[in-house]
């Protein structure tokens, strides 16, 4: 492995709520990423944060009769418990009040403004508070932003941009030069087509119509555009200090993955890459705009006061049933539905059924036959070489589809692993062999394919993966280090038993919910 370093940052959260569900899919998705990377054996450094500028946020706290710092105080230690709760293994968490990155943003804002780059004007067009984003008359036809549906409001003012115009040739040619920089392909034609080949308008990059965020550094009566200011936390926390990269910078950038949600896919596909052009930094290797998570009526949202939180789902049915669930629900470029109903019959079926059943199986059988002592393999017959080149496949599929971010196409490949393994108890019924030999052989069969499927479950269920390693009284395993059907669990005794998934009673459950 020529570089061995694997950089993934999330989107950062806008702190002016605690994050839904929907909010935590992202990281969840990122952690899996960041977890598979490290089990391949790269040195990985995963980013995230909270976004804790502009005039929603100040509004808000106003309206609280709070200070705004006070404010996103209050939030990030919500965020931070959110991520805690769905076992979110990030490197960095990142606030963009944080004085070092306050100060390399102004930096940068003067960089851009010495060059060029940035230059005066006056502001006059549409702006929706709540998404921090500026609108043509044109996107926002009926008077409502086109992201989220909420009336614009008109707004003139003196104010700074950025000649997105200078770079809108650059940017095409490296959008059609590198397929694999916009996944998935849908939201690349979006953007080319809705917002690049119509012709990309200069943005505006400062207000002076409110107070909380980092003032121009030579306009104290101008606040550097939210999107500016937060993009650019993606390198201000790295070693990047407005005019260069020091420190690790050069370890951690570019981006090898950015992980955002399609909504805010325009800022990242064309703000984004625009002002890294500006500095004249690298782009980031791939950006993958990941779908939403939908309740039966449509996008989570708290006027409808349909919001669930991450941390009340993981109180009740456990972390890696939550962790699950949203990682294979939701499909690498369609959104995704979440009811009470559909998750407890998913970890019923997958996790209590196919997964915790087959574990149950083979140890009480191991337990019963061979005395707790994982058994050597004897010569293989047809049906133990079809499991075993099955399971070669599926292992092989995994990788494939990790290595291509299709994250739940990955875990069905795993799922399979397991349900092959029930289908081979069913076939050879080791309860009926009387050959000591063919059983030795069946159970060794279904250990190392616990195994295999176990080292590739950890990024998904690190929780439960170390549950089952711990039940087979041994160490875990990274991929890279993966030799299937080995001996090397062989005459090791087994660990104690015990349930991984027991199953949700649904009924109940969804009485209690009423």
């Amino acid at each position: 492995m020529k570089n061995n370093n694997f950089n993934i940052y999330t989107a950062i959260v806008y702190a002016t709520n605690k994050p839904h569900i929907g909010n935590t899919y992202e990281i969840i998705l990122a952690d899996a990423i960041a977890r598979y990377k490290k089990s391949q054996g790269y040195e990985v450094y995963f980013q995230t944060g909270t976004d804790e500028h502009g005039q929603k946020i100040e509004k808000t706290a106003q309206e609280k009769n709070e200070k705004p710092q006070e404010y996103v105080d209050k939030i990030t230690t919500e965020v931070k418990k959110v991520w805690r709760a769905v076992n979110a293994d990030y490197d960095q968490f990142v606030r963009t009040t944080d004085e070092k990155h306050k100060q390399a943003v102004a930096n940068l804002f003067q960089k851009l403004y010495d060059k060029g780059d940035i230059y005066e004007g006056s502001y006059e067009g549409l702006y929706c508070i709540p998404c921090e984003s500026f609108w043509t008359k044109a996107q926002a036809e009926d008077g409502n932003c086109p992201d989220c549906n909420r009336p614009v409001a008109y707004s003139k003012e003196k104010a700074y941009f950025l000649k997105l115009s200078k770079y809108a040739k650059q940017l095409e040619k490296q959008i059609e030069e590198n397929p694999t920089f916009i996944q998935p392909e849908s939201r690349k034609n979006e953007i080319v087509n809705q917002f690049i080949k119509p012709g990309l308008e200069d943005l505006c990059v400062s207000r002076s119509s409110f107070n909380w965020g980092i003032k121009v550094p030579f306009d104290e009566e101008q606040v550097i555009y939210v999107w500016l200011d937060a993009l650019t936390n993606y390198i201000t926390f790295i070693g990047f200090d407005g005019y260069q990269g020091k420190g690790n910078f050069a370890n951690h950038w570019p981006a090898d993955l950015h992980v955002i949600g399609k909504d805010i896919a325009r800022f990242h596909f064309i703000y984004w890459p625009i002002i890294l052009m500006a500095l004249n930094l690298p782009l980031p290797k791939q950006i993958l705009a990941h779908p939403w998570v939908l309740m039966s009526e449509g996008k989570m949202s708290k006027s409808k006061g349909d919001l669930i939180y991450a941390d009340d789902l993981v109180n009740k049915f456990g972390v890696d049933a939550v962790r699950f669930y949203f990682l294979n629900q939701i499909s690498y470029a369609n959104d995704g539905l979440f009811s009470y109903e559909l998750f407890i019959d998913k970890v019923n079926a997958e996790l209590a059924n196919n997964l915790g059943n087959l574990i149950s199986r083979t140890l009480k059988m191991i337990e019963k036959y061979c005395q707790g002592i994982i058994p050597a393999a004897n010569k293989m017959d047809a049906r133990d070489q079809k499991l075993q080149a099955d399971v070669e496949k599926l292992k092989e599929k995994m990788v494939a589809k990790m290595d291509a971010f299709r994250v739940g196409e990955a875990l069905d490949a795993i799922l399979e692993i397991f349900n092959v393994a029930n289908k081979y108890i069913e076939d050879k019924k080791p309860w009926h062999l009387e050959n000591k030999g063919e059983r030795d052989n069946t159970l060794y069969n279904l250990v190392e394919t616990i195994k295999i499927g176990t080292t590739l479950l950890q990024p998904f269920l690190p929780e439960t993966s170390d549950k089952i390693f711990q039940q087979l009284n041994v160490k875990s395993f990274k991929i890279k280090d993966l030799e299937t059907y080995s001996d090397e669990l062989v005459g090791k005794e087994i660990g104690k038993k015990a349930v991984l998934f027991a199953r949700i009673d649904k009924e109940k459950i969804l009485k209690e919910l009423v």
